[in-house]
């Protein structure tokens, strides 16, 4: 490696520790994240592309590769892992109080939307309004432009642009979450194994203020909390815990976060008589007109249950295990992923993530937003608004939504 090659490391590596160390006002990480929460449309796979553009290229709080290394770490803990990464960089800024901002910021435009129409608009159709389909046409873009970014960083030679189209073909014929997990652990065991140990980059170091006596503590509260909340319930017949067992079991056992978590839901709350199956489609077609997490539909569920108290009992229960999932292992992180070998395993990991998102571009993004020639033009459109003209995304969102009202109009 040259001199020069050897300065632009470590110029690298002190620009990654400066940003990830600086510590950001709660208020700020809370601000950026309700911006995100407001206009993240298009499900869990474009929120991790919402979430590059702002973190990643706009504000520069961490780099490309940690990015992905913490996409990776969100992937393989159960839970909405698009949710995961924005509290784990909150963490990042801001330790606990940090987290739960980011959480905030990105959960509550969604979950009061759909907590109100729980309490209102029950009956009120959206699920074929044209502005709609226009929020699902911009997720094309928002995804191929996220595809496109992070596969010029993290797949840049033939073995590693391999594993990601390996992974992609294997993800779209075995489209599960248990598949896509192994599929990236088996990459990571692919890198360990055969990417040398010598010519893997040294990443920036992260900095998370959270103690490592902290994470033990998350980790017996996980744990206490999934094996402790049915035993009470067997002992208590309260409908609040009732209902904080089951949302908690549900965020604490579902990998893939996004749709998985429907039949999960629907298989609590529908068996047990607390909704009708009626009531649960209808909230789920208003939870597709929403930004933010596909999780908040927890807070419709438990508004149609409770009233206001029954939508934050069923929004706490669900993301907590997130929090305290990510609470413990963050602490860990860093020290972990600086390991040479561990490094070799990460860019097999994060090549098989970039293979991952390459079939989510395909299924269900692409398949479920274009039906037609003049919706495949508005998914260009807003990709070169995007790539080109570099417009905030939250611009490019509301082009969609009335490029989309306009094709219904005419169509």
């Amino acid at each position: 490696m040259s001199d020069q090659e050897v300065k632009q490391n470590q110029n690298l590596s002190s620009i990654g520790s400066h940003n990830s160390s600086t510590k950001g006002s709660w208020f700020q990480i809370l601000g950026v994240a309700t911006r995100l929460g407001l206009t993240s449309f298009g499900g869990p796979i474009a929120h991790l592309g919402y979430f590059r553009e702002e973190y990643v290229n706009r504000r520069k709080w961490l780099d490309e590769k940690s990015y992905a290394d913490l996409v990776a770490l969100c992937q393989f803990l159960p839970g909405p892992a698009s949710s995961q990464v924005g509290i784990a960089i909150g963490m990042m800024r801001g330790g606990l109080l940090g987290g739960i901002a980011s959480w905030i910021g990105f959960t509550l435009p969604s979950a009061i939307a759909l907590m109100i129409f729980a309490l209102v608009l029950q009956g009120f159709d959206v699920t074929n309004a044209g502005w709609l389909h226009g929020l699902m046409i911009v997720a094309v873009a928002i995804v191929a432009q996220a595809v496109w970014g992070m596969s010029r960083t993290l797949t840049p030679d033939r073995n590693r642009a391999s594993i990601a189209i390996i992974t992609a073909i294997i993800t779209l014929v075995w489209p599960t979450a248990f598949g896509q997990v192994a599929l990236i652990a088996a990459a990571g065991i692919f890198g360990w194994l055969f990417f040398p140990k010598g010519k893997v980059p040294d990443s920036p170091r992260l900095h998370f203020p959270i103690s490592r006596r902290t994470a033990i503590v998350s980790w017996v509260l996980f744990l206490g909390l999934l094996a402790g909340l049915p035993l009470l319930r067997q002992m208590n017949a309260s409908h609040v815990l009732a209902m904080f067992d089951s949302f908690f079991r549900v965020g604490s056992l579902v990998f893939g976060g996004g749709h998985v978590v429907l039949p999960m839901l629907q298989a609590e709350v529908v068996p047990t008589g607390w909704l009708t199956d009626t009531q649960f489609l209808a909230g789920y077609g208003a939870a597709q007109a929403v930004p933010g997490p596909l999780f908040t539909f927890a807070a419709y569920l438990g508004g149609a249950m409770n009233g206001l108290s029954g939508a934050v009992i069923a929004l706490v229960a669900i993301f907590l295990p997130s929090f305290l999932l990510i609470a413990g292992a963050l602490p860990f992180w860093d020290s972990v992923r600086s390991h040479p070998g561990f490094q070799s395993a990460l860019s097999g990991i994060n090549a098989a993530v970039v293979g991952i998102l390459l079939a989510a571009l395909y299924n269900p993004v692409w398949t479920k937003a274009i039906n037609s020639p003049i919706d495949f033009g508005l998914a260009i459109a807003a990709f070169g608004l995007l790539m080109l003209w570099k417009l905030p995304p939250w611009v490019v969102v509301v082009f969609s939504a009335f490029g989309g009202a306009i094709i219904a109009a005419l169509t």
